[in-house]
């Protein structure tokens, strides 16, 4: 496929997902989540009940909280977006005061249309039967007294509490009334909520008058299935996801084109957001990391700070979220449009570790292959350089791993095993040599990073992030081409 022919089919698809209203309409279908629920169902054990709870909000400052994100998990089984809610998955079917049978709840904000005016409109009840296709959605103040005799079941599980919920006096049923209202129907102490151990869960149930000896609280098994579930992407998320990841990668190609050494590192981060939001990209999927020369060695240095990048190499790891999927793409290049011949010893040394970490990403190969084989380039090179002595001296000027899945979070779950189809994961080898590294100082200052995200399929891996130029002097041609940011001049500030 020509660029050409690409970014056409990105504009169409682009102009596809906009409603009649002016909001998109590619979400995930209410169709996805049952069936992601009904899969998390059916790797439930017998008589057992799982409990989700919506993300916090968290303050940023005084009266600003920041902008909400849902627990990906939470958004994962219900596609529901705001906070203050709660879901209750049964592995076995259960039966109402009226003789139906019911196997999930799902309790979500009230509607109030005084809170509305100022933070937006409420799904509500309504809403969620209407939206999310829940046949049994309640007000969360329902939680409070569910009537779920938690106990009764052989297992109750959930993820452990992090602790950072406020207790609102405006809010009768927020995030904290609800999990406090949890831990008091299941027996709940805060000194025990580690144990997961089965034996000494049934003596803890007893000492509390727990009647069901069978009762197992167990906040482990329900990551374990969650990651079982997301490290693998069906249809209807691929179409998200790949679209997040073009967008990362068109975001890599205009700035390589807008580069210049009178650049900030800031004003570099804001080229690539600005694209992301053209194309209709909400958020970033993390902070956006934009480090100049030794800035790059930093591996999560997201300040970006520097007023000028010069003639340094530019690291730029961001990604777009679309949909809640976030890209994770990563390039380096020089910011006058030229690499020297160090960096380009370095930063091909890289690329071939990487292509060799691709060529690894198979169904059937062990997660750790694509490691094995970018880490042993990367070493044999280092030490032909002359940089490193040993390969185990390699692991500092590479002291990362090179893998890991993507999806509703930058560091997707996973069982991290063997490859398997449908997985999405990066593939990101690195060369770090901050300034006073123990190597000849012309060395000093290289950071390179090439990071793109790879669909594992039955014909072998797939490139998603490919649209953004990863060799050294396909990079190099793309900065010599103009840039539609050239003429883009604001009036100075005095």
């Amino acid at each position: 496929m020509t660029f050409r022919l690409s970014f056409l089919l990105t504009v169409l698809f682009i102009c596809s997902s906009i409603a009649q209203n002016g909001n998109p309409n590619d979400y995930l279908s209410a169709q996805f989540h049952m069936e992601r629920r009904a899969a998390l169902r059916a790797k439930m054990p017998l008589n057992s009940v799982a409990v989700f709870f919506g993300n916090p909000v968290r303050n940023r400052a005084n009266d600003v909280d920041y902008v909400y994100h849902q627990d990906p998990d939470f958004y994962y089984l219900t596609g529901y977006k705001e906070p203050n809610c709660v879901l209750v998955v049964f592995s076995n079917n259960q039966t109402d005061k009226e003789g139906k049978s019911y196997n999930e709840m799902l309790y979500v904000q009230e509607k109030n249309p005084k809170a509305e005016q100022w933070t937006g409109v409420r799904l509500g009840t309504e809403g969620a039967k209407k939206e999310l296709g829940f046949e049994n959605a309640l007000n969360g103040a329902a939680f409070l007294n569910s009537g779920i005799d938690f106990r009764s079941f052989n297992n109750v599980l959930f993820k452990e509490f992090e602790g950072d919920n406020k207790n609102s006096k405006r809010d009768k049923a927020d995030l904290y009334k609800l999990i406090e209202a949890f831990k008091t129907q299941i027996g709940y102490d805060v000194k025990t909520e580690k144990q997961t151990d089965s034996n000494l869960q049934n003596e803890i149930n007893t000492k509390k008058g727990i009647t069901s000896k069978k009762t197992v609280i167990d906040t482990k098994s329900i990551t374990t299935f969650m990651a079982s579930l997301r490290e693998k992407k069906s249809k209807e998320e691929m179409v998200l996801l790949t679209k997040a990841v073009r967008i990362s990668a068109m975001g890599q190609r205009e700035i390589m084109k807008a580069m210049h050494p009178g650049m900030s590192e800031t004003e570099i981060q804001g080229v690539h957001e600005f694209v992301y939001k053209k194309y209709g990209s909400e958020f970033e999927g993390y902070p956006s990391i934009v480090g100049a020369g030794n800035n790059g060695c930093v591996l999560h240095y997201i300040e970006n700070s520097k007023m000028k990048v010069e003639n340094d190499l530019v690291l730029m790891d961001l990604g777009a979220e679309y949909h809640g999927y976030t890209a994770d793409v990563t390039r380096t290049i020089p910011a006058n449009g030229k690499f020297s011949p160090e960096q380009k010893l370095i930063y091909d040394l890289v690329y071939d570790a990487q292509e060799a970490g691709i060529a690894t990403a198979k169904i059937g190969n062990s997660f750790s292959a694509n490691d094995d084989s970018a880490r042993k380039i990367i070493s044999d090179g280092l030490m032909k350089l002359g940089i490193t002595k040993t390969t185990d001296d390699s692991r500092k000027y590479f002291p990362h791993g090179t893998s890991h899945h993507i999806g509703l979070d930058v560091h997707d779950p996973g069982l991290y095993n063997n490859f398997e189809a449908n997985m999405v994961v990066t593939v990101e080898p690195g060369i770090y040599i901050p300034n006073g590294s123990d190597c000849d100082k012309k060395w000093w200052g290289i950071a390179i990073r090439i990071e793109d995200d790879i669909l594992v399929t039955v014909n072998g891996p797939v490139n998603l992030s490919g649209e953004a130029p990863r060799k050294s002097n396909e990079i190099e041609a793309l900065m010599k081409e103009k840039s539609v940011f050239d003429t883009f001049n604001l009036p100075k500030l005095d």
